[in-house]
């Protein structure tokens, strides 16, 4: 084994207005000291108000950018997020088999102002493809419902669907708590050595677009730098936290966070 470099091949769908998929994966593996680089599923037409236009691309040039990479300059982990459809899926679960990097795993389904960004009919390739393969999984609330068939409304909900899907095969799961109300956001990292809260007060604001993205890509920047499990959640969590207090206000709609503050931090 090399030690690691931080390198982070990042299998996603790209956003134009830049505050989610691709583009804010690439920030957040930047600001976390990380190196990244892409395969991307899908051209999005997208910007603060929603997403007006979905264009996947082929099969074989998705899996041609990510063989380009791991061939090259190879990675040291592995993010996966909008996959849009079961042949996708598929196809970047044997990408994952091809190489030894751990996968963090985004389930992408619904974008911020409420697009489906994964049919129905891929939640089952989803669940038995990419759960599976899953070094850390990180599902939202919504998300979690869909996978598992549970209520995700609370802590115990969030709880009992970060255990389910651990019986799913994921390896460990964080369970992210923005979507249920409370004046406190907790998170529930579920391993099966136990579990880890993460918490702190909710920022009021409509700028949180991509948060999730955000926080796979900079888990996946931790672990790639070599970090322990609990160590690169916990520092990914704090960077995103500060990011949405951060969030410059770009827009009219679901804004995005402030992705380079450590950066600016650093001079």
């Amino acid at each position: 084994m090399t030690s690691p470099h931080g390198r982070v091949l990042i299998i996603a769908g790209s956003d134009s207005g830049g505050g989610a998929g691709i583009q804010a994966d690439i920030k957040a593996v930047t600001a976390m000291g990380g190196y990244a680089a892409t395969a991307i599923t899908a051209i999005t037409v997208q910007n603060t108000l929603g997403v007006h236009g979905v264009h996947p691309l082929p099969l074989d040039l998705i899996e041609a950018q990510a063989r380009a990479v791991l061939d090259d300059i190879g990675a040291d982990a592995i993010k996966t997020g909008m996959l849009g459809a079961t042949d996708v899926v598929e196809r970047v679960a044997a990408i994952l088999d091809s190489c030894d990097a751990p996968a963090v795993v985004d389930p992408v389904m619904i974008a911020k102002g409420g697009a489906a960004l994964l049919p129905d009919e891929a939640i089952q390739a989803v669940r038995s493809l990419m759960i599976p393969r899953a070094a850390l999984l990180t599902p939202n609330a919504p998300e979690a419902e869909a996978l598992t068939g549970l209520t995700v409304v609370d802590l115990d909900g969030q709880r009992r669907a970060g255990a389910f899907l651990l019986g799913m095969g994921a390896a460990a799961v964080l369970m992210k708590g923005g979507h249920i109300p409370g004046d406190t956001v907790i998170d529930v990292l579920v391993t099966p050595s136990g579990e880890t809260l993460l918490e702190g007060p909710r920022v009021e604001t409509r700028h949180t677009h991509g948060t999730g993205c955000t926080l796979a890509s900079a888990c996946a920047a931790g672990l790639a730098k070599g970090l322990p499990l609990e160590a690169a959640v916990a520092e990914a969590w704090a960077y995103v936290a500060e990011a949405i207090r951060r969030a410059p206000g770009l827009g009219q709609g679901h804004g995005p966070l402030d992705h380079g503050w450590p950066l600016r931090d650093a001079r």
